[in-house]
């Protein structure tokens, strides 16, 4: 005879309502405490684990199929298609010219190529341009000088104050730093 103080019922039990009292007493001798269950029911349905199961037993095949073909290392080939160039290449249809659009639009690239010459001829944009050449030869010789500095502390490069006695690099170094304006 089965405890009362079982944790659940064991997978074949069914839930229904509680028999007549007269069936009870068998029920309880027969089953083992639990109500007894209609055969039809214990059979239509096997348990959620199982179903999960099943799905993934089936679903293992095209798995394994869908993954051989992604890891395979054969090339695809296009087939009959592999020889012809795409749509892309096909011209598309003349679209009607309309002699007022394209009289506006030659008037705005006439217009555009005028602003761009005057532009171009501008005493601003001379300025700026000059003054980004001065301010890019600047700061190559910044960069250069920062460089020439760190290879003089670290002992590497063109500047370096290697075979130098430790006074003679100091002074090397500070000579660097002021000709850069750091110190």
């Amino acid at each position: 005879m089965v405890s009362s103080a079982s944790f659940g019922p064991p997978w074949p039990t069914c839930i229904s309502t509680p028999p007549s009292s007269a069936t009870t007493a068998t029920a309880t001798t027969t089953t083992g405490g639990r109500y007894p269950c209609n055969n039809s029911v214990l059979h239509s349905s096997p348990p959620l684990i199982f179903q999960k199961r099943r799905w993934f037993e089936k679903s293992l095949l095209p798995l394994a199929a869908s993954m051989t073909l992604l890891l395979s290392s054969y090339p695809a080939h296009a087939g009959i298609l592999s020889g012809f160039p795409g749509i892309e290449s096909v011209p598309g249809p003349e679209l009607p010219k309309i002699d007022s659009f394209t009289r506006f639009n030659e008037e705005n690239q006439k217009r555009y190529a005028e602003n761009d010459a005057r532009f171009r001829e501008s005493p601003l944009l001379k300025e700026l341009l000059e003054k980004s050449k001065l301010n890019k030869e600047k700061n190559r010789q910044a960069i250069q000088d920062k460089y020439c500095i760190r290879g003089a502390e670290w002992g590497v490069g063109d500047c370096s104050a290697e075979g130098m006695t430790p006074q003679e690099r100091e002074e090397f170094i500070a000579a660097l730093k002021k000709k850069a304006g750091i110190e």
